[in-house]
């Protein structure tokens, strides 16, 4: 059984940064797509950002030039490396990973089968 789980969420000032990690357990192939999602209040999942096997990423538009994803293989962690942040960002944060796959399918929710529980990220002034 894949096991998602998130990391590294909390509050943080308008123009500021912070750094979500996830880890993946229970999943020895190394063929995975590793995706960012988010959901603020009274929306829904919206696709932030994904990495492939081979390190080829996707962004969301809201977030291109701001946040940027990265892997470490050897560990099994994602990151997301949040810039500039803008109070739109608040949401809740999940990773979720595709299984057996050499590259990423759209940032769809239904497109990944296995998911975090999300970490709280929260923007104010």
């Amino acid at each position: 059984q894949v096991r998602v789980v998130e990391s590294g969420g909390g509050s943080v000032q308008i123009g500021g940064s912070l750094r979500l990690s996830c880890a993946t357990s229970g999943y020895t192939g190394s063929r995975k797509c590793m995706g960012w999602f988010r959901q603020a209040p009274g929306t829904g999942r919206e696709g932030v950002a994904s990495i492939d096997h081979y390190g080829s990423t996707i962004y969301a538009d809201s977030v291109k030039g701001r946040f940027t994803v990265s892997k470490d293989n050897a560990k099994n962690i994602m990151y997301l490396q949040m810039n500039s942040l803008k109070a739109e960002d608040t949401a809740v944060y999940y990773c979720a990973a595709v299984a057996w796959s050499w590259i990423c399918p759209p940032l769809t929710e239904s497109r990944y089968g296995y998911w975090g529980q999300g970490t709280q990220v929260t923007v104010s002034l």
